[in-house]
């Protein structure tokens, strides 16, 4: 799986409440999580990403609260790919679960910055900078978390395979 956009870059300690503030908590509304989303932080980023763009950012990604809004609003937004030196583990496992793809790389993610392209295979493990002509290492995914990524999350990754027999 490969994937193909433009760096919008964060700095450490992105907590849940500045990737989607607390008062836009009482929807599911994928559509209006992704109209606020990083909106204290990054006012102008929704009317300024496009779809297939790569959010970058230090260490310590998604902390704070357990709430799957996080990367939900990430995810409806059109972002492609996280890609931070570290991320806190309860979004790690939250992003994974509605399909988001995140990546672990404290050199890529030092390195980028906002408009660079990057080109990320996440069966791989491979980030490159297209910009700086570098090419960064982290892990990859296995093929059952490819599988449920292009599912586009665990319970419909979980509905195919009942339906299949497995």
């Amino acid at each position: 799986m490969s994937i193909n956009g433009r760096v919008w870059k964060y700095g450490d300690n992105v907590d849940t409440d500045a990737i989607i503030p607390a008062r836009y908590l009482n929807t599911s509304s994928e559509r209006e999580l992704a109209a606020h989303c990083m909106e204290d932080l990054d006012p102008e980023l929704v009317s300024k990403i496009a779809p297939g763009d790569l959010l970058v950012a230090g260490k310590n990604f998604g902390c704070g609260s357990s709430r799957e809004h996080a990367p939900v609003a990430i995810k409806a937004l059109g972002v492609s790919c996280v890609i931070a030196e570290t991320f806190a583990r309860i979004f790690f496992r939250n992003a994974i679960n509605i399909g988001l793809p995140i990546l672990e790389s404290p050199e890529a993610a030092r390195d980028a910055q906002t408009g660079h392209r990057l080109e990320v295979d996440l069966a791989e493990g491979i980030i490159r900078n297209l910009d700086l002509g570098r090419e960064y290492r982290a892990t990859a995914y296995p093929p059952f978390m490819l599988d449920l990524i292009a599912a586009g999350g665990l319970i419909e990754y979980t509905r195919r395979k009942i339906q299949a027999g497995g």
